[in-house]
This record gives C-alpha cells, sequence and structure tokens, in this order.
C-alpha cells in the first residue's frame, strides 16, 4: 500500500502528461495544416488587402508599362481585432480605412461549404491569431491584366498549446504555440469564388 500510494501519482501525473503532450502535438500539427489551407485559399481568392488590385493596375510613366514590378514594391499586412473585424496597412491604405474585404478575410478563416477553412483544421483558433500579407515578389509586371503576383504569407500568432490534465494537476499554464506559417506566391486572384 506505501509503494502504491508514493508511485500511483508519479505513474498518474506522467500517463496525463503524455495525453497533454500528445495533445499538444496534434494542436501543432493542426495549426501547420491551418497555414497551408490558409495560404492556398488566400492564393486563389479576392485578395484581402483592397489597394491590392491598384497596385500594378496603372502606370503613369509609359516607359515602365510592362515593366517587371521590383520586390518590395507594396507590403499589405492583414489582421482582425477580438471581435474578429479585418484590417490591413500597408502602401496604399488611407488612415481612418481599413483596407480590408471582410468576406475575403472569413473565407480564408472559415472556408466555405466545398472547401476547408483555417478553422476547420484548428478548431480552437481565434481570428484575431489570423495574420496574411501582400508582398510584391518581382513577380508580374506594371499594368498586367491579372493584377499584381504578391508573394502570400499567411500565420497563426499567440495562439495557445492548452494543457487539461497538467494545468489541473500541477497549475501548468498555457503555453504560446511559436509563430507557424507558410508562404506561397500568388496567382491569378480572382474576384469571386465559386
Amino acid at each position: 500500500m506505501v509503494e502504491m500510494a508514493i508511485a500511483m501519482p508519479l505513474l498518474l501525473t506522467l500517463l496525463l502528461g503524455f495525453v497533454d503532450f500528445g495533445y499538444a502535438f496534434y494542436q501543432w500539427n493542426g495549426a501547420n495544416k491551418a497555414v497551408q489551407a490558409g495560404a492556398r485559399l488566400a492564393q486563389i481568392s479576392t485578395p484581402i488587402a483592397t489597394a491590392l488590385s491598384s497596385e500594378t493596375g496603372t502606370q503613369a510613366d509609359l516607359t515602365l508599362v510592362g515593366a517587371a514590378v521590383p520586390p518590395g514594391t507594396y507590403d499589405y499586412v492583414c489582421t482582425a481585432d477580438s471581435a474578429g473585424a479585418a484590417s490591413c496597412t500597408g502602401t496604399s491604405c488611407k488612415s481612418g480605412d481599413t483596407c480590408a474585404d471582410q468576406a475575403s478575410f472569413d473565407f480564408v478563416y472559415d472556408g466555405s461549404s466545398n472547401r476547408a477553412g483555417m478553422h476547420d483544421f484548428l478548431p480552437t483558433l481565434e481570428k484575431s491569431e489570423v495574420r496574411i500579407e501582400y508582398v510584391a515578389s518581382g513577380l508580374g509586371y506594371w499594368t498586367r491584366p491579372g493584377g499584381p503576383v504578391p508573394t502570400v504569407t499567411v500565420s497563426i500568432v499567440n495562439h495557445p498549446f492548452q494543457f487539461f490534465f497538467l494545468g489541473g494537476l500541477l497549475g501548468f499554464n498555457d503555453i504560446t504555440m511559436p509563430s507557424m506559417l507558410s508562404t506561397v506566391t500568388g496567382e491569378d486572384m480572382k474576384s469571386t469564388w465559386p
């Protein structure tokens, strides 16, 4: 009985620790798949940054028409607040304008009836933990009919690993998952999605 009283708490803690760290690994894999799916959705759908479509559409200097758009010409970062309202900051965003298409942000986050979104792969993900960036990649050219060809980076920031058993037994707090991201080169971004 004495040996059992000594060994049982240690074995129980070890067993429940394996369960918690297994769940943390499951969350890590879910987050990894979520950023991959989010990057793909952001790549093929209407850009969240509403000003992005006009970045290479007009060029006053006719000698540049058809010339390559240099890397770093534009950079837009789109996030959501704790209520889920999307906003973007970037090159052509005016002060006071959210510069964001909420429906496009929601599509990347939630997906659609026939396409899984980020939230489907990581159910504990909050909109405020999603960051989507559009950066000039050096591909495409001025006045390109299909619009700019950005590099699209989707990342998850400040998402916590949740511990159930170790939190209750040993007082472990949730820890923040390291930032996770996926980067793809933009395609001809559609104005609508079927």
